[in-house]
């Protein structure tokens, strides 16, 4: 049992201490060699109760990985670190758990197969429902290591998930037939093919990153970061008062060649009507602002609200005044242009429990209004069906509106692409998380977005860390957590659209055919006995 106990623990701190931005990527290669060795030994064990056990084992693995590496959930809500832990590590038991179960009934030719498979449909799948959590995907484990990676404008994060699963069935597989044979030369020759398949892909990318040359047409964007406590401060400030701020911040850096302003997300926070806000004061004082410059563009957060005034609910998000009637809330983005034109888009993405309550119509009549506190946002927000994009007046820039946690979305980001985007824009407020992995992870995450679509970054934090991210995915400048300032610079802009861009996950998409193939297989093959 303690041998047991340790290779669990040795799998968990493996992939653990392979998570950016403080680990090193290389122990991924062999994060599940150990749990890999200890399903194999309970499963052709004497052992009683063997489904058991593998699940067990496995939670253990997997509840060490996801606690060391997201336990600053805790910074945000106490209730929701413990629920993401305890739940995303469940799903992820689960899935191992499917895994030994095919492993009794198919030969390991078919069910080594099978685990990669079905570990990346759960990860396509984790990406889509309403408790998402894409966190710890595979492949967001190589973002401070962009030179290793540029051939995901290729295959995207999945390709990184697929090339981890390669080197670890590899290796294990090698360590088995050592166990067997003990023949050390057979050890060395499956060491090396492993270290091969580690090195090439490297030795691949490196060949795009020498080769790849960014777009020549340039952008110059002035980024704020207000560094507004979120807690206190925020909420209480009218937006006009805001508004006059973030003109003070943006001044001494804004000249006639400055093409964007980017503020962070909710900049605007009082809560203003969406209809009235064409007409409302702040709109007025940023307006004036933007006429004293010929082609000067603002991209800034904004919390908005629609009000309707009858008796059924016009939509699955709507909340319910005291009065009876209903309003719909959005954490949305603006562009605003010195001509006074506004382009609105609304965050569609949403952090599971802060601003979306999961399976809203099937569980509110039973557990009620549970939305957790965050900072003062607590109802449930609506969405938008499309991807918008905001152009410019001139109609040469065409910003993607990423709003916060979407930058973790891959697919999803690529629909700015698809519909014209020529640049990422990011607008984002880091500061639940105080000073530890989690701001610095959620930038590192957005390098992966850079390769995958080429288009270049303006990222706009309230705190920590606005940054500018180029086409390879370097961050060429950044403001610090807890500091107030504002980053001038230039990005590259760039029309053309990737493989990635234009097919998305498609290697998701076949591993789910194949694992569902493989899954029905083995329940035939089961019946049959």
């Amino acid at each position: 049992m303690r041998k047991r106990l340790l290779l669990a623990a040795l799998s968990g701190l493996l992939l653990a201490g392979a998570w950016p931005t403080y680990g090193f990527p290389l122990l991924v290669f062999f994060g599940f060699v150990p749990l890999l060795i200890l399903e194999r030994n309970i499963r052709l064990g004497e052992d009683k109760n063997k489904t058991l056990k593998v699940f067990g084992y496995a939670y253990l693995a997997l509840l060490i990985w996801n606690s060391i590496t997201t336990w600053w959930i805790w910074y945000s809500t106490p209730f929701g670190m413990f629920f993401a832990l305890l739940v995303n590590t469940l799903l992820m038991a689960l899935i191992f758990l499917a895994f030994h179960l095919v492993a009794r009934r198919l030969p390991a030719k078919i069910h080594l197969i099978f685990l990669p498979a079905l570990w990346i449909a759960f990860e396509k799948f984790h990406l889509n429902w309403d408790f998402s959590w894409p966190w710890l995907n595979l492949g967001n484990v190589f973002s401070e290591h962009t030179l290793w990676i540029q051939w995901y404008e290729y295959t995207g994060s999945f390709g990184g998930a697929l090339w981890i699963w390669a080197v670890n069935i590899g290796m294990f597989k090698t360590i088995e037939k050592f166990r067997q044979s003990r023949l050390s030369a057979q050890l060395s020759t499956g060491i090396a093919k492993q270290v091969l398949k580690i090195a090439l892909p490297i030795i691949i990318s490196l060949f795009i990153w020498s080769n790849y040359e960014e777009s020549n047409q340039q952008a110059e964007v002035v980024i704020i970061q207000p560094n507004t406590d979120p807690y206190t401060e925020k909420y209480d400030q009218p937006n006009t008062e805001v508004a006059r701020e973030l003109v003070a911040m943006a001044q001494p850096y804004t000249d006639e060649e400055t093409d964007y302003i980017i503020a962070p997300e909710t900049m605007l926070a009082g809560n203003s009507n969406m209809d009235a806000f064409p007409n409302s004061r702040e709109k007025y004082i940023l307006q004036v602002f933007l006429s004293r410059y010929d082609s000067l563009e603002l991209i800034t957060g904004a919390d908005f609200y629609r009000l309707y005034r009858q008796e059924e609910r016009p939509s699955p998000s709507a909340n319910r005044t005291p009065n009876g009637d209903w309003f719909e809330v959005y954490n949305a983005a603006v562009n605003l242009n010195r001509q006074g034109e506004v382009q609105t888009y609304i965050k569609s993405k949403l952090v599971v429990g802060v601003e979306n309550f999961p399976f809203k119509e099937t569980l509110e009549p039973i557990l009620g209004n549970i939305m957790i506190d965050l900072g003062g946002t607590v109802l449930s927000r609506a969405t938008q069906d499309e991807r918008s994009v905001f152009t410019s007046s001139g109609g040469t820039f065409r910003a993607a509106p990423i709003i916060c946690y979407e930058s973790v979305y891959g697919e999803y980001v690529t629909d700015y692409v698809k519909n014209g985007a020529n640049f990422l824009s990011i607008i984002t407020n880091d500061a639940w998380w105080d000073r530890t992995q989690g701001h610095q992870q959620h930038l590192s995450y957005a390098r992966l977005r850079a390769v995958e679509t080429r288009r270049s970054i303006a990222r706009s934090a309230n705190t920590g860390i606005s940054a500018l991210i180029d086409e390879k995915g370097q961050v060429k400048k950044t403001l610090g957590y807890g500091e107030k300032g504002v980053i001038k610079g230039s990005i590259s802009i760039n029309n053309k659209k990737t493989i990635y861009v234009q097919y998305g996950d498609y290697i998701a998409r076949i591993a789910t055919l194949f694992s569902g193939f493989i899954a029905l297989f083995a329940i035939a093959r089961k019946k049959e006995k």
